[in-house]
């Protein structure tokens, strides 16, 4: 995780932290672990959803999947996931808190 951060030149100070999930276990508890037939018939198992949450306090106020009938994995169309999205996901938010 480090060096993808490295490479995405984040800083390793800033408020952003790259975690893992080596064993599955936050993929399948936020239950985004991806069953679809298709990565599974290619040998990928236990692959995690392309996912965003937005928390606060460990209370998660949004989340979004990229997740398609042809696409189960979301490599193809990532937007729904992506910082812009969440980030007027998390504007639209706090408009709807005032």
């Amino acid at each position: 995780m480090n060096a993808w951060a490295e490479d995405q030149m984040i800083n390793p100070n800033g408020m952003i932290q790259f975690m893992g999930d080596p064993e599955g276990a936050l993929t399948r508890t936020l239950d985004m672990e991806l069953n679809h037939p298709g990565p599974h018939s290619v040998g990928i198992i236990g692959r995690c959803k392309r996912f965003a949450v937005y928390a606060v306090n460990g209370e998660v106020k949004y989340v979004a999947v990229s997740e398609r009938e042809d696409d189960p994995a979301g490599d193809d169309y990532p937007e729904d996931t992506l910082a812009e999205a969440l980030l007027d996901a998390i504007l639209k938010h706090k408009d709807d808190e005032l």
